[in-house]
């Protein structure tokens, strides 16, 4: 498999991590002092980073480190925007569009030779 592939199948993998240790705990855990969401958040963070590191290893094979990084930002909005709508039921906003318009900018810019 391509580098290319596997990096972007384990930084949707390692955002789906992300997420849910960034926002999960505001769903179920706001009976929880703020410290005790913070350990769950680290304990949820950790599968995150060791998706991400090797992740961003593979891909660093092939890319230069700004398109990783902008290459991450594309896949964590693709990655929010349903947990946001579907998980924590929040309504979709034209914002989101805008914002995927952004980073569809950023692509072309920064894979651009």
């Amino acid at each position: 498999m391509k580098p290319t592939l596997i990096t972007v199948f384990l930084l949707v993998c390692s955002n789906v991590f992300m997420t849910f240790a960034w926002y999960g705990h505001l769903k179920h855990m706001q009976e929880r002092t703020w410290y005790i969401a913070a350990l769950v958040s680290w304990g949820i963070a950790l599968f995150e980073y060791l998706l991400q590191v090797p992740a961003n290893r593979i891909g660093f094979t092939v890319l230069s480190v700004s398109q990783l990084k902008i290459l991450q930002e594309v896949i964590t909005l693709l990655v929010f925007v349903p947990f946001a709508v579907f998980y924590m039921g929040q309504p979709l906003k034209l914002d989101y569009l805008w914002a995927g318009c952004c980073l569809v900018g950023a692509v072309y810019f920064i894979f651009r030779t």
